[in-house]
């Protein structure tokens, strides 16, 4: 099981790099609705002048000229940056608490709903193609509009009400039902969550994922409260760019998680050796690859913040056991999983996890990190004729 740190580092850069500019597609029109707000002042404004009302306007004595006081408060600089920033902290703060109640929950619930390595894997792709269709409706493409999942007609009620007050709950309540609205990021983080196990680990990955988006939503919601949707138009098409290079990398991650391929770049494999002597000794227990006395067959794989080596040979038709060796393991490659296997594991810090593959055919055997960010294999040989 992941340290909770751990999850939160990894929520938080995953956030960062990833789910600022895909929740941004999905949640910014919630977010310009509910910290935008409508000048008081200007709320009734009366667009056409009837006939009666202009003759009585001209019967009436002109009203004085206003003051140059006056008129230096009504040209008087916009709302101070603390005012623009407050709704957008209020959105946030409502967004941080129902994802940490979310994750807290997926992480109770975990041991139940753990999906499969390759059930993840099938999600991701899924999540990768939602991200490419919310990016085509971004950029204005009317035959995607019916395939993108809308708010609820509750969601479009309450950002309206917002824009007429000055209420810090609206924003707040707002940002608080962005979970009913997750976006293709944010499901792959739900997974991690998932298998997280426990309901501090799952609410700490889900926070530190909305710790992450949060200084690009906090950037947003400033222009949009500075601006109202004057901008809206530019970044979206801005952000639909980023999320198609979000959608392409989490759609090639889909089936490595699933082991149907592998993009390892290690160099020569590491190949299996002689047995040791029946005396003991060096040499074949200290390569990546050997084989005891016994004939039981060791794979040792360094787990740090990636996978060393990615490729290995090893010897078919002997009992196999893969030894998962952390040093100062962290980041996606602790949640190690070999798909065709159905085997998921959580990398010790520090320490051996040991795997037990049994006793393989010949073929390739695949591994993989649970987002499929890092992957490689293990190919079994027999004895050659």
């Amino acid at each position: 099981m992941p340290s909770s740190i751990t999850l939160l580092i990894t929520g938080v850069s995953t956030g960062l790099l990833a789910g600022g500019a895909s929740c941004a597609a999905v949640q910014g029109g919630l977010l310009a609705g509910a910290v935008t707000r409508r000048d008081p002042a200007q709320a009734r404004v009366p667009t056409r002048t009837s006939p009666s009302s202009a003759s009585s306007a001209k019967k009436r004595p002109r009203a004085a000229s206003p003051s140059p006081a006056r008129r230096a408060a009504a040209t008087a600089s916009p709302e101070p940056t603390a005012g623009n920033l407050a709704p957008v902290g209020a959105f946030l703060a409502g967004k941080l608490l129902s994802h940490t109640i979310l994750g807290a929950l997926l992480g109770i619930f975990g041991a139940a709903l753990q999906p499969s390595p390759r059930a993840q894997a099938v999600l991701l792709i899924i999540a990768g193609t939602l991200m490419v269709l919310f990016a085509l409706d971004l950029f204005g493409v009317k035959a995607v509009g019916r395939l993108v999942p809308r708010p609820p007609a509750s969601f479009g009620r309450l950002v309206r009400r917002s824009t007429r007050t000055n209420s810090m709950a609206t924003p707040a309540l707002v940002g608080f039902a962005t979970v009913l609205v997750p976006c293709g990021v944010t499901l792959s983080m739900e997974l991690v969550a998932i298998t997280a196990g426990s309901p501090l680990a799952g609410a700490a990955v889900m926070a530190g994922f909305v710790l992450g988006t949060a200084p690009l939503f906090a950037v947003l919601g400033y222009l949009f409260r500075r601006s109202g949707r004057a901008l809206s138009g530019r970044l979206g098409i801005a952000t639909g760019i980023v999320v198609l290079a979000v959608a392409a990398w989490t759609i090639g991650s889909g089936p490595q998680a699933g082991g149907w391929v592998s993009f390892s770049t290690g160099s020569s494999p590491a190949a299996v050796a002689a047995p040791a002597p029946s005396g003991g000794g060096k040499g074949a227990a200290d390569g990546p690859v050997s084989i005891d006395a016994s004939g039981k067959q060791t794979v040792v794989l360094t787990v740090t913040d990636f996978y060393e080596p990615t490729a290995f040979t090893a010897k078919a038709g002997v009992p196999t056991t893969l030894v998962l060796r952390g040093k100062d393991s962290g980041g996606c490659a602790r949640a190690f999983t070999i798909p065709k296997l159905g085997v998921q594991k959580i990398v010790k810090r520090d320490g051996d996890t040991k795997v037990d593959l049994g006793t393989r055919e010949p073929g390739t055997l695949r591994f993989s990190c649970a987002m499929g960010m890092q992957s490689g294999q293990i190919t079994f040989q027999g004895d050659k004729a």
